[in-house]
């Protein structure tokens, strides 16, 4: 009688990378991360079929208004003919915050870059309550080309959809939205960031599309608990 033959599961296969010099430790270690990664990446991708799977969210209450490089543009215009789907990342950069937010700076300069990308399948706007004028003189000195820059001040948008708290302060909200039989609809924010305090954790609700910390997370010391990104750093010393 024939052996019944299984699969093993992806986990469980072995796995015949190898590098120079590395002990049996080592591997056997690096095999069990591995095991791990795989788990994980999996469990990434159940959450964004559960995310892909949620019903409409409530319709657009206005057609705001905002403020751009061209002029005036209202909600309903951001949506490019045949692409129905808008992500907006609230900036925080009011008018009354001496300096633009370090760490949103420093996502959306990685991010200025993947626009043309982004853009082929999605909108995408960056939205900020300063003066437009003022963004864009920022953006300038920051050498973004590709970002879709708004100025919220005329309207309650961040208020609205949760980049701006009860006593006006600025947050980094990201939310998305649909267009379906004409209307607009919220579909997803990033609720992380108001969800209640996990221990040991921080809100990390907009990691996903932040290479920074994900790219420290491969290394030895990872992201750290105490290092944040600045709007300015000190030159490298060169050593000769």
């Amino acid at each position: 009688m024939a052996k019944k033959v299984t699969k093993k599961a992806a986990g469980d296969r072995t796995n015949a990378t190898r590098f120079p010099g590395e002990t049996a430790k080592y591997r056997a270690a690096r095999d069990k991360l591995l095991k791990g990664e795989i788990a994980l990446r999996r469990h990434a991708e159940a959450i964004a079929a559960e995310r892909r799977k949620l019903p409409l969210g409530g319709p657009l209450p206005e057609d705001y208004v905002f403020e751009s490089a061209d002029g005036p543009v209202r909600f309903s215009d951001l949506f490019a003919p045949g692409i129905d789907t808008l992500i907006a990342y609230s900036f925080m950069f009011g008018p009354e915050m001496p300096a633009a937010c370090a760490s949103c700076t420093s996502m959306l300069d990685s991010l200025d870059g993947e626009v043309p990308h982004v853009t082929e399948r999605v909108n995408l706007v960056v939205i900020a309550k300063s003066p437009i004028d003022r963004i864009l003189a920022f953006a300038r000195e920051r050498g973004w080309h590709q970002l879709r820059l708004l100025s919220s001040g005329s309207n309650t948008y961040n208020r609205d959809y949760h980049g701006e708290n009860a006593k006006g302060a600025q947050m980094p909200m990201m939310n998305v939205f649909v267009r379906r039989a004409g209307r607009i609809h919220h579909t997803w924010g990033s609720e992380l960031l108001y969800a209640p305090a996990d221990r040991g954790q921080n809100a990390r609700h907009v990691d996903m599309i932040w290479p920074l910390w994900n790219l420290f997370d491969f290394t030895p010391d990872g992201r750290g608990t105490t290092w944040y990104p600045r709007l300015r750093y000190e030159p490298a010393v060169v050593r000769t």
